[in-house]
Protein backbone atom coordinates (compact mmCIF):
# COMPACT_ATOMS: atom_id res chain seq x y z
CA UNK A 1 0.00 0.00 0.00
CA UNK A 2 2.54 2.45 0.84
CA UNK A 3 3.59 2.23 -3.25
CA UNK A 4 0.59 4.15 -3.71
CA UNK A 5 0.80 7.85 -4.79
CA UNK A 6 -0.53 9.82 -2.12
CA UNK A 7 -2.69 12.75 -2.95
CA UNK A 8 -1.33 16.11 -3.15
CA UNK A 9 -2.46 18.33 0.00
CA UNK A 10 -5.67 20.01 -0.56
CA UNK A 11 -4.31 23.27 0.39
CA UNK A 12 -1.06 22.88 -2.23
CA UNK A 13 -1.89 26.38 -4.38
CA UNK A 14 -0.32 29.08 -3.40
CA UNK A 15 -2.70 31.94 -2.33
CA UNK A 16 -0.26 35.18 -2.12
CA UNK A 17 -1.75 37.35 -4.20
CA UNK A 18 1.09 39.13 -6.53
CA UNK A 19 1.98 42.95 -6.31
CA UNK A 20 -0.77 44.96 -7.55
CA UNK A 21 -3.49 42.24 -8.02
CA UNK A 22 -6.26 42.17 -5.60
CA UNK A 23 -6.12 39.15 -3.33
CA UNK A 24 -8.68 36.00 -4.22
CA UNK A 25 -10.25 33.60 -1.98
CA UNK A 26 -7.59 30.75 -2.11
CA UNK A 27 -8.57 27.79 -4.20
CA UNK A 28 -8.65 24.54 -2.66
CA UNK A 29 -7.68 21.43 -4.82
CA UNK A 30 -10.36 19.09 -4.55
CA UNK A 31 -9.34 15.36 -4.15
CA UNK A 32 -10.60 12.94 -7.14
CA UNK A 33 -13.55 10.45 -6.41
CA UNK A 34 -11.83 7.97 -4.11
CA UNK A 35 -9.16 9.82 -3.53
CA UNK A 36 -9.18 11.19 -0.08
CA UNK A 37 -10.37 7.98 0.98
CA UNK A 38 -7.34 6.16 -0.39
CA UNK A 39 -5.16 9.22 1.44
CA UNK A 40 -7.35 8.15 4.83
CA UNK A 41 -6.16 4.75 4.76
CA UNK A 42 -2.46 5.53 3.91
CA UNK A 43 -2.19 8.13 6.18
CA UNK A 44 -3.97 5.45 9.21
CA UNK A 45 -1.63 2.91 8.00
CA UNK A 46 1.35 5.29 8.11
CA UNK A 47 0.20 6.16 11.90
CA UNK A 48 0.37 2.38 12.76
CA UNK A 49 3.82 2.58 11.36
CA UNK A 50 5.43 4.07 14.48
CA UNK A 51 6.98 1.86 16.97
CA UNK A 52 5.30 1.78 19.94
CA UNK A 53 2.17 3.82 18.92
CA UNK A 54 -0.55 4.01 21.09
CA UNK A 55 -4.41 4.02 19.86
CA UNK A 56 -4.81 6.28 17.02
CA UNK A 57 -7.99 8.27 17.55
CA UNK A 58 -9.98 10.16 14.98
CA UNK A 59 -9.28 12.87 16.24
CA UNK A 60 -5.46 12.20 15.71
CA UNK A 61 -6.34 10.73 12.37
CA UNK A 62 -8.10 14.23 11.49
CA UNK A 63 -4.94 16.22 13.05
CA UNK A 64 -2.75 14.72 10.65
CA UNK A 65 -4.38 15.01 7.73
CA UNK A 66 -5.49 18.47 8.44
CA UNK A 67 -9.17 17.70 7.89
CA UNK A 68 -12.15 18.40 10.34
CA UNK A 69 -13.38 14.56 12.11
CA UNK A 70 -16.58 15.36 10.32
CA UNK A 71 -14.94 15.39 6.91
CA UNK A 72 -13.45 11.62 7.78
CA UNK A 73 -17.28 10.41 8.81
CA UNK A 74 -17.52 11.65 4.72
CA UNK A 75 -15.84 8.66 3.74
CA UNK A 76 -16.23 6.30 6.17
CA UNK A 77 -19.01 5.51 9.15
CA UNK A 78 -16.42 4.79 11.68
CA UNK A 79 -13.10 4.51 12.77
CA UNK A 80 -13.75 0.48 12.68
CA UNK A 81 -14.58 1.08 9.02
CA UNK A 82 -11.15 2.51 8.56
CA UNK A 83 -9.71 -0.30 9.84
CA UNK A 84 -11.73 -3.26 7.39
CA UNK A 85 -10.68 -1.11 4.55
CA UNK A 86 -6.63 -1.65 5.73
CA UNK A 87 -7.87 -5.52 6.16
CA UNK A 88 -9.69 -5.15 3.07
CA UNK A 89 -6.11 -4.42 1.20
CA UNK A 90 -4.62 -7.15 2.92
CA UNK A 91 -6.59 -9.96 2.13
CA UNK A 92 -6.91 -8.98 -1.48
CA UNK A 93 -2.86 -8.36 -1.59
CA UNK A 94 -2.34 -11.64 0.12
CA UNK A 95 -4.27 -13.92 -1.70
CA UNK A 96 -4.75 -12.48 -5.11
CA UNK A 97 -0.48 -13.76 -4.50
CA UNK A 98 -1.54 -16.83 -2.80
CA UNK A 99 -3.82 -17.75 -5.92
CA UNK A 100 -0.55 -16.90 -8.53
CA UNK A 101 1.20 -19.54 -6.13
CA UNK A 102 -1.46 -22.26 -6.37
CA UNK A 103 -1.92 -21.80 -10.38
CA UNK A 104 1.70 -21.68 -10.91
CA UNK A 105 3.11 -23.96 -9.11
CA UNK A 106 2.72 -28.00 -9.05
CA UNK A 107 5.33 -29.21 -6.40
CA UNK A 108 3.53 -28.38 -2.94
CA UNK A 109 6.51 -28.04 -1.30
CA UNK A 110 7.12 -24.86 -2.86
CA UNK A 111 3.89 -23.71 -2.75
CA UNK A 112 4.15 -23.82 1.20
CA UNK A 113 6.83 -21.63 1.47
CA UNK A 114 6.13 -19.83 -1.12
CA UNK A 115 2.99 -19.27 0.18
CA UNK A 116 4.52 -18.58 3.99
CA UNK A 117 7.51 -16.24 2.06
CA UNK A 118 4.55 -13.99 0.56
CA UNK A 119 2.57 -13.55 3.74
CA UNK A 120 5.38 -12.73 5.65
CA UNK A 121 7.27 -10.38 3.05
CA UNK A 122 3.99 -8.40 3.05
CA UNK A 123 4.02 -7.77 6.41
CA UNK A 124 7.72 -6.85 6.54
CA UNK A 125 7.03 -4.07 3.47
CA UNK A 126 3.75 -2.63 5.30
CA UNK A 127 4.67 -2.30 8.85
CA UNK A 128 1.82 -0.55 10.07
CA UNK A 129 0.11 -3.48 7.97
CA UNK A 130 1.69 -5.87 10.53
CA UNK A 131 0.06 -4.70 13.68
CA UNK A 132 -2.94 -4.99 12.05
CA UNK A 133 -2.35 -8.54 11.38
CA UNK A 134 -0.71 -9.44 14.35
CA UNK A 135 -3.67 -7.89 16.25
CA UNK A 136 -1.66 -5.39 18.72
CA UNK A 137 -3.00 -2.26 16.26
CA UNK A 138 -6.42 -4.00 16.78
CA UNK A 139 -6.79 -4.28 21.03
CA UNK A 140 -9.13 -2.16 22.34
CA UNK A 141 -10.85 -1.26 19.05
CA UNK A 142 -14.51 -2.85 17.26
CA UNK A 143 -14.19 -7.05 18.23
CA UNK A 144 -15.34 -7.52 14.61
CA UNK A 145 -11.41 -6.33 13.46
CA UNK A 146 -10.12 -9.30 15.45
CA UNK A 147 -13.04 -11.71 14.47
CA UNK A 148 -12.05 -10.61 10.32
CA UNK A 149 -8.25 -11.27 10.84
CA UNK A 150 -8.82 -14.43 12.37
CA UNK A 151 -11.21 -15.32 9.20
CA UNK A 152 -7.88 -14.35 7.14
CA UNK A 153 -6.05 -16.68 8.64
CA UNK A 154 -8.28 -19.63 8.91
CA UNK A 155 -8.60 -18.65 5.26
CA UNK A 156 -4.62 -19.20 4.50
CA UNK A 157 -4.55 -21.91 6.88
CA UNK A 158 -7.14 -23.86 4.66
CA UNK A 159 -4.80 -23.43 1.95
CA UNK A 160 -1.95 -24.60 3.36
CA UNK A 161 -3.38 -27.24 4.51
CA UNK A 162 -4.27 -28.43 0.79
CA UNK A 163 -1.15 -28.19 -0.55
CA UNK A 164 0.11 -29.84 2.68
CA UNK A 165 -2.03 -33.26 2.56
CA UNK A 166 -1.01 -33.10 -0.76
CA UNK A 167 2.79 -33.82 0.11
CA UNK A 168 1.95 -36.01 3.03
CA UNK A 169 0.12 -38.24 0.21
CA UNK A 170 2.85 -38.37 -2.00
CA UNK A 171 5.27 -39.09 1.02
CA UNK A 172 3.27 -41.91 1.70
CA UNK A 173 1.55 -40.96 5.02
CA UNK A 174 -1.16 -42.81 6.63
CA UNK A 175 -2.89 -40.23 8.03
CA UNK A 176 -2.16 -37.39 5.50
CA UNK A 177 -5.70 -35.09 6.62
CA UNK A 178 -4.30 -35.27 10.04
CA UNK A 179 -0.62 -34.58 9.37
CA UNK A 180 -1.87 -31.93 7.00
CA UNK A 181 -3.70 -30.19 9.80
CA UNK A 182 -1.36 -30.60 12.22
CA UNK A 183 1.73 -29.08 10.14
CA UNK A 184 -0.73 -25.84 8.90
CA UNK A 185 -1.44 -25.35 12.56
CA UNK A 186 2.00 -24.83 12.68
CA UNK A 187 2.83 -23.03 10.02
CA UNK A 188 0.32 -20.16 11.11
CA UNK A 189 1.58 -20.38 14.51
CA UNK A 190 4.76 -19.56 13.08
CA UNK A 191 3.93 -16.61 11.04
CA UNK A 192 2.01 -14.83 13.85
CA UNK A 193 4.82 -15.48 16.25
CA UNK A 194 7.40 -13.09 13.27
CA UNK A 195 4.77 -10.54 12.94
CA UNK A 196 3.96 -10.11 16.62
CA UNK A 197 7.85 -10.32 16.99
CA UNK A 198 8.24 -7.69 13.98
CA UNK A 199 5.44 -5.23 15.82
CA UNK A 200 6.64 -5.78 18.88
CA UNK A 201 10.13 -4.97 18.06
CA UNK A 202 10.21 -1.70 17.08
CA UNK A 203 10.00 -3.39 13.62
CA UNK A 204 13.63 -4.46 14.19
CA UNK A 205 13.12 -7.96 14.47
CA UNK A 206 12.26 -9.08 10.61
CA UNK A 207 9.65 -11.40 9.63
CA UNK A 208 11.95 -12.88 6.89
CA UNK A 209 15.23 -13.21 9.01
CA UNK A 210 16.83 -17.29 8.41
CA UNK A 211 13.29 -17.95 6.90
CA UNK A 212 14.20 -20.34 4.03
CA UNK A 213 16.53 -22.30 7.16
CA UNK A 214 12.80 -21.79 9.53
CA UNK A 215 10.72 -23.14 6.92
CA UNK A 216 12.87 -26.45 5.62
CA UNK A 217 12.37 -27.42 9.53
CA UNK A 218 8.82 -27.01 9.48
CA UNK A 219 7.77 -27.95 5.97
CA UNK A 220 9.61 -30.50 5.03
Amino acid sequence: MSDTPIPEPLDAADDTPAEGVAAAAPVRKRPKPGERRIQILQTLASMLEQPGAERITTAALAAKLDVSEAALYRHFASKAQMFEGLIDFIESSVFTLVNQIVERDTDPRDQVHKMTTVLLQFGEKNPGMSRVMAGDALVFENERLTARMNQFFDRFESQLRQSLRALAEAGGSQTPTVDAQAQASVLVSFVLGRLQRYARSGFKRLPSEHLDAALRQLAT
